[in-house]
C-alpha cells in the first residue's frame, strides 16, 4: 500500500497505454496526407480508396489516443502534487501550449476533413489532413520540450524553494530535445509504416483489394526504409548525448560497474545488483568506446560515487537488470524492421513479394514490434532517470502527493486498468472489423442529400 509505489505503477500503466496509440497517430496522419496529395495531383481514384480507408483506421486510433491522454493531467495535480508544485511554472507552460494551439488546431481541422469531403474543392481537403498532421507532430513536440526539462534541466532558477523559468528560449532550444523529439517522431512513423505493411499483407495474402495494397505497400516501404535509417542515426547521437548528460542511465542500460578505457560492449551479461557485478558477460571489446565516442567510459560504481558526492548521501544507481535487457529488447527490435524493411524493399523491387506467403505472415505479425521497441525505449528514458523526477533537482520519492494514501491509488489504478482493459478490447475490435472489411467499407460520408452507400459510416 506504498502510496509512491502505486502512484508510480499507475503512471506507468496509464502512459504506457497511452504511448500505444501516439506513435501510430504520428506516422499514420503525414501517410495519410500523402496518399491524399497523391490523389490530388494525379486524380487517380485509388488514391482517394487508400485515403480513405487509412484514414478510418488513423480516427479510430486518434479517438482512443486522446481518451487515454486526458488522465495523465489530471495525475500530476492529483498524484504528483509536489511535483506540479516545484515545477509546475516551467512544466506547464509548454503542455499549456500544446493544448492550446496544437490540439486545437489538430481536431478542429480533423473534423473539417471527416465531413468537408464534398463541401471543399480537393485541394484545399488535402491542406486540412496536412494541417492535422503537422499539429499532431508539433504537439509532440510541445510534450517533449516538457519531458526534456525533467531529462536535462535549463533555463530555470531556484528560488523559495521552486523551480522557475528564467529562459523560455533555452527551455525551446534543450539540447535534449534536438535528439528526443526526432527520435520519438521517426518511431512513429516507422510504427505507421508496419501497420500499413502488416494490414495490406493481411488482404494481399487473401488477394482482395490488390490495386489499393500493392500501392499501400510501396508506400509504406519507402517512407519505412528512409525513416528507419534516419532513426537508427538519430538513436545513435541521443545515445552519445545521454553518455555526457545522464551517465547513470547509459551505465546502468550497458550494465556496466567498472570504469574502463577503452570499455567493451556486453552483449548479453548476467548481472548481480546486489553484488553490482557481472556474473558473466559475452562482450565485445571497445564498443561501448566507439559508440559513446569517449575512450573512457564511467561505470556505474564511479558514477555512484560522484552522485553522493554532489547531491549527498542516498542510492542513485537505477533497476540495473531491467534497464540492460529493455535496452536490447529496443535494439533487437529495431534490427528486426530494419530487415524486414530490406527485405520487403528487394521482394518488391524482383517483383515477387505477393509470391513471399510466408514473408507477408511474418510482416502481419511484425505490426507487434514497433510497439514493444517503443515502450522499451520510453521505459530506458524515463526508468533511467530514477531516483530523479526532475534529474538532479527533484527526486522521484520527494514529488508524490502528502495526502493521498496508497488505498485511493489502488482503487483508482484497479479502476483505470479495468477501463482501459475494455478501451482496449473495444479499439482491437473496431479496428480488425474495417481492416478485414476493407477499403469498400470505409467511404467517408457525402453531403448530406447525396447519394452513397458510405455515407453513415462517418455520420
Amino acid at each position: 500500500m506504498d502510496g509512491l509505489l502505486l502512484s508510480r505503477l499507475q503512471f506507468a500503466v496509464t502512459s504506457s497505454y497511452h504511448f500505444l496509440f501516439v506513435p501510430l497517430t504520428l506516422g499514420l496522419s503525414i501517410l495519410v496526407a500523402i496518399m491524399e496529395t497523391m490523389y490530388v495531383r494525379s486524380g487517380n481514384e485509388a488514391y482517394k480508396k487508400m485515403t480513405k480507408f487509412w484514414g478510418k483506421l488513423f480516427l479510430i486510433n486518434f479517438a482512443m489516443g486522446v481518451v487515454t491522454g486526458l488522465v495523465q493531467e489530471f495525475q500530476f495535480g492529483m498524484n504528483w502534487s509536489e511535483y506540479s508544485r516545484f515545477v509546475g511554472d516551467i512544466f506547464g507552460a509548454p503542455l499549456a501550449v500544446e493544448a492550446l494551439l496544437a490540439f486545437f488546431i489538430e481536431s478542429t481541422f480533423l473534423g473539417l476533413w471527416i465531413f468537408g469531403w464534398e463541401r471543399f474543392s480537393p485541394k484545399l481537403h488535402a491542406l486540412f489532413i496536412w494541417l492535422v498532421a503537422l499539429a499532431s507532430n508539433i504537439s509532440a513536440l510541445w510534450i517533449l520540450i516538457a519531458n526534456s526539462f525533467m531529462q536535462q534541466p535549463v533555463g530555470y532558477v531556484l528560488r523559495n524553494g521552486r523551480a522557475e523559468m528564467t529562459d523560455f528560449g533555452a527551455l525551446l532550444t534543450n539540447p535534449h530535445v534536438l535528439y528526443q523529439f526526432p527520435h520519438t517522431i521517426l518511431s512513429g512513423y516507422v510504427t505507421a509504416s508496419f501497420f500499413i505493411l502488416g494490414v495490406s499483407a493481411y488482404h494481399l495474402l487473401r488477394q482482395n483489394h490488390l490495386e489499393l495494397f500493392r500501392r499501400s505497400v510501396k508506400l509504406a516501404l519507402t517512407f519505412g526504409v528512409i525513416t528507419a535509417v534516419l532513426l537508427l542515426g538519430i538513436g545513435h547521437f541521443q545515445g552519445v548525448h545521454l553518455v555526457q548528460t545522464q551517465p547513470m542511465k547509459m551505465a546502468a542500460a550497458e550494465a556496466h560497474w567498472e570504469t574502463e578505457s577503452p570499455a567493451g560492449f556486453n552483449v548479453v551479461a548476467g548481472i548481480d545488483e546486489q553484488k553490482q557485478t557481472n556474473t558473466f558477460t559475452l562482450k565485445i571489446p571497445g564498443l561501448l568506446s566507439f559508440i559513446s565516442g569517449s575512450q573512457e567510459v564511467q561505470g556505474i560504481k564511479d558514477l555512484q560515487a560522484a552522485d553522493v558526492a554532489k547531491y549527498g548521501p542516498g542510492n542513485y544507481i537505477p533497476p540495473v537488470t531491467s534497464l540492460f535487457w529493455s535496452f536490447r529488447l529496443m535494439i533487437l527490435a529495431g534490427g528486426w524492421l530494419l530487415l524486414m524493411l530490406l527485405l520487403g524493399w528487394y521482394y518488391w523491387r524482383k517483383r515477387d513479394l505477393e509470391q513471399r506467403r510466408g514473408f507477408l505472415k511474418v510482416l502481419l505479425w511484425t505490426i507487434a514490434v514497433p510497439y514493444i521497441a517503443n515502450i522499451a525505449g520510453w521505459y530506458l528514458a524515463e526508468v533511467g532517470r530514477q531516483p530523479w523526477i526532475v534529474y538532479g533537482l527533484q527526486k522521484t520519492a520527494s514529488a508524490v502527493s502528502p495526502v493521498v494514501s496508497g488505498g485511493a491509488v489502488l482503487t483508482t489504478l484497479i479502476g483505470f486498468t479495468l477501463i482501459y482493459g475494455v478501451l482496449a478490447i473495444a479499439d482491437v475490435y473496431l479496428l480488425v472489423k474495417f481492416i478485414k472489411a476493407g477499403p469498400e467499407d470505409s467511404v467517408l460520408n457525402q453531403a448530406p442529400g447525396t447519394s452513397g452507400k458510405g455515407a453513415s459510416l462517418w455520420t
